[in-house]
């Protein structure tokens, strides 16, 4: 018996956009002219690849890449234009969550409704209807009408009604994403039921925790191809690079003209990364420069230029970053020039610098890397 999940061959999907849109026949008619009305586009092109029984596969890329059209292929809401694809087992797309209910009727309603659409009998509903509303947290609102919950409470009940589906595949599409944390780590309590109980799933996602954290493996899409496949920890790595390349540099700060600073990381090896700055003033006032280094927008590293060595005029700085020193993630460098009277701020440098720590770590922490001087002894039963 084959252990493949699932096989695309040689997939590609474009979509016809149109250029003109009648609201009405009678605006056909007049707005006709002959030829060609809409363009092609291209979403995927010539995508293969395939995903193994038990696999837990990551799908990533940025917006616009192709990761939608890509799983509503695997879960045959679209047909390719080329190429084929072939599922081994009963599948179920955790795509649209709620699709199938009905605003009208309450929520215990919904929870039969739903049911049923996913194949199961009443006495079937009837047996799994407590721990349903028990998940999603909503035991209170059951006979209120779905069109008065929140899309967060649709979203729990829709998600604890799919999870009881029979099925070998499942297909999630950023499901969690309008859940509160609380919902969000049951889900994630789920998703390592799941790893247990080799069932194979397929997330798309652009959250690169939750890919290094559950993936056994994963795939990148750029512009509806293949751009990288393999360890989830090394695709979650090239995400993180494309978004911080295209990161676009940060906005006037309003601060005097008379002072400035440019900066920008001038090398970059696997263990540091060297930054340059170039200063100027129009005064002889004494100045530092000081950098900060952020993760999330919070500062976890800050140091200056000598105070007892001022800048004064024109200049260039550079400093050498150990990035041993920090977890695996994402880091922007701030630099700031100051007035050593009064530390005032004078300027801020435009250009966006960020680097990026790969791998993962052997143990968690939050940004700086602090020495793992742990100590382990078993500890025998009585």
């Amino acid at each position: 018996m084959s252990d493949i999940a699932i096989s695309v061959e040689h997939v590609s999907k474009s979509f016809k956009l149109p250029h003109e849109k009648a609201t009405g026949i009678k605006q056909a008619i007049i707005h006709f002219r002959p030829g060609k009305k809409y363009e092609m586009q291209h979403v995927l092109k010539d995508i293969s690849f395939e995903i193994k029984k038990g696999e837990f596969f990551g799908i990533v890329g940025r917006n616009g890449s192709g990761k939608s059209t890509l799983l509503k292929l695997l879960a045959q809401i679209y047909t390719p234009n080329q190429g084929g694809i072939k599922v081994n087992g009963s599948l179920t797309p955790f795509i649209e969550l709620g699709v199938g209910f009905n605003p009208e009727l309450t929520g215990r309603e919904n929870v039969f409704l739903n049911g049923a659409l996913l194949g199961f009998d009443r006495r079937e509903i009837e047996a799994m209807y407590d721990d349903i509303v028990s998940f999603a947290e909503i035991e209170r609102f059951m006979d209120l009408k779905l069109k008065n919950y929140s899309s967060g409470m649709q979203v729990r009940l829709a998600f604890s009604i799919a999870i009881r589906a029979k099925t070998n595949i499942l297909l999630i599409d950023e499901v969690l994403a309008v859940g509160d944390t609380a919902f969000q780590q049951k889900c994630f309590s789920y998703f390592e039921e799941l790893k247990r109980g080799n069932t194979t799933v397929v997330l798309v996602t652009h959250d690169m925790s939750a890919v290094s954290r559950f993936c056994t493996r994963a795939l990148i899409l750029e512009n509806g191809k293949i751009k990288d496949i393999g360890r989830p920890e090394d695709i979650a790595d090239v995400y993180t690079l494309d978004n911080v390349q295209s990161a676009p540099d940060t906005e006037d700060h309003g601060l005097s003209k008379l002072h400035a600073i440019q900066a920008e990381i001038s090398q970059r090896t696997a263990e540091n990364v060297t930054l340059e700055a170039k200063y100027s003033a129009q005064d002889s006032d004494p100045m530092y420069v000081g950098i900060a280094v952020l993760r999330n927008g919070i500062s976890v590293a800050e140091i200056t230029t000598s105070l007892q060595n001022t800048l004064v005029g024109k200049g260039k700085v550079s400093y050498v970053l150990d990035t041993t020193l920090f977890n695996s993630g994402v880091y922007t460098i701030g630099v700031a020039l100051f007035k050593l009277k009064d530390r005032e701020l004078v300027a801020i440098a435009k250009r966006k610098l960020d680097f990026v720590v790969k791998g993962a770590d052997k143990t968690r922490g939050a940004a700086l890397r602090l020495a793992d001087t742990w100590r382990y002894e078993k500890v025998n039963g009585d």
